[in-house]
This record gives structure tokens, C-alpha cells and sequence, in this order.
């Protein structure tokens, strides 16, 4: 059964605070400061999308629970719930992730796009592997990493898959994630299985709701 709420599942670890005497910088700003990045109307392409910058403006961004609110619903039977926030144009989507308690992704790549992920609320461990150059093999761990609340990261398929899961046992996560081009959702993505570094292709990532496009 699909849930929703209107507070945060677990408290903040970091307050959004004012900038040198200005109002907090907003999740509308940053959305809007995205798509003033990407083009809202023709976009930019894949190799001119400047990750470095997209990246800045997510840790410009301090979390604020009464910001993504509104886009939260968590379907407590899935390991996690994808939340549209914002469709750009077909060249980008914004999504609002929630990972159960205990619970995280398979093994995946990214679908030729680039994704820039920001925890919201808790806690979230990213397990990076090398792509695997044939089947019948376990999967190879390059780097493992903890990101907690209002951290950022950036993942692509030049750097290789990954799986992310909610470490903590009884509290809910919450990540932000921005992924242009939107290629998982408009098309698929492949899984791997660990043991074996075999791949199945998933057809189009859905979300649960739609916030606004």
C-alpha cells in the first residue's frame, strides 16, 4: 500500500541555513537553476553538460524537508519509490528517492547519462563496480562510500555500475537525484547480477508520482 507523508521520515542532520543575510536557496531555485543550465527548451547535448556545475548547485542546496514534502511517497512493499519532482524537456528528469529501511537498489548502470545524487535525509552507502568484460564472473568492487544528509555525489557509466542502499535498520532515507539525459526512464537500463556479471535490461525506470513537469 502507497504511503505518504508530510514531514520527514527521520530529522535532519543539517538545518538549511540563510546565505550572508539572503533566504535559504530553494529546491524550486534549484530546479530552476538546472533548467537554465540544460535548456528548457532545445537542451544541451551529453558532452557539453557540465557535471562539475550540476553538482555545485546540489550542494548549494542545503535539505529542507518543507521543500520536497510534497513530492513524498513511499510504497512500503518496494525497497525504494521514485518520485518525479520535475520532467525537463525530455533532457532531464529530477526525482525524490525513498529507500526503506535496510533496503537499496540491484547492481546497475546509468543508461548513458549522468546522474547527480544528494542525500536529503539519512543515510545512503554507494558500492561502485567495474564494468564486467564478460559473464561467469563475480562482479569487481572498485570503491564503497557512505553519504549522509546534504552530501553529494556523481556517478556515469564511465566510471562504472553501482548499487546504493539504505544502510540504517530502521529509518527511511531520502536522496535527490538528477539523471540528464532522462535514458533510464524514457527507454531502460541494465541490472547485474553480482555473483555472475550477467546483465538484464529493464525497461523504462517508472516513477510513483508525478510532482510537475
Amino acid at each position: 500500500m502507497t504511503t505518504s507523508i508530510l514531514s520527514p521520515p527521520v530529522p535532519l542532520l543539517c538545518p538549511s541555513v540563510q546565505h550572508q543575510g539572503c533566504l535559504p536557496y530553494t529546491l524550486d531555485e534549484l530546479v530552476g537553476d538546472i533548467k537554465a543550465h540544460l535548456g528548457e527548451s532545445g537542451g544541451i547535448g551529453y558532452a557539453n553538460i557540465n557535471s562539475d556545475y550540476l553538482m555545485s548547485l546540489a550542494q548549494k542546496y542545503n535539505s529542507n524537508p518543507n521543500d520536497w514534502a510534497r513530492y513524498y511517497h513511499n510504497c512500503a512493499e518496494k525497497s525504494y519509490t521514485r518520485n518525479t519532482i520535475e520532467n525537463i524537456n525530455s533532457k532531464a528528469n529530477i526525482l525524490l528517492l525513498v529507500w526503506n529501511p535496510g533496503k537499496g537498489s540491484p547492481v546497475h548502470d546509468h543508461a548513458n547519462a549522468h546522474c547527480v545524487l544528494k542525500v536529503l535525509a539519512g543515510e545512503l552507502t554507494e558500492t561502485i563496480y567495474d564494468i564486467p568484460e564478460d559473464e561467469g564472473h563475480p562482479l569487481r568492487v572498485k570503491k564503497q562510500s557512505t553519504y549522509h544528509t546534504d552530501e553529494v555525489t556523481y556517478m556515469s557509466d564511465e566510471i562504472g555500475l553501482h548499487r546504493v542502499h539504505n544502510p540504517h535498520s530502521t529509518q527511511v532515507a531520502v536522496s535527490l537525484h538528477l539523471y540528464t539525459p532522462p535514458n533510464a526512464a524514457d527507454i531502460g537500463y541494465n541490472v547485474f547480477d553480482e555473483a555472475t556479471g550477467k546483465a538484464s535490461f529493464i525497461a523504462q525506470a517508472k516513477s510513483l508520482s508525478v510532482g510537475r513537469s
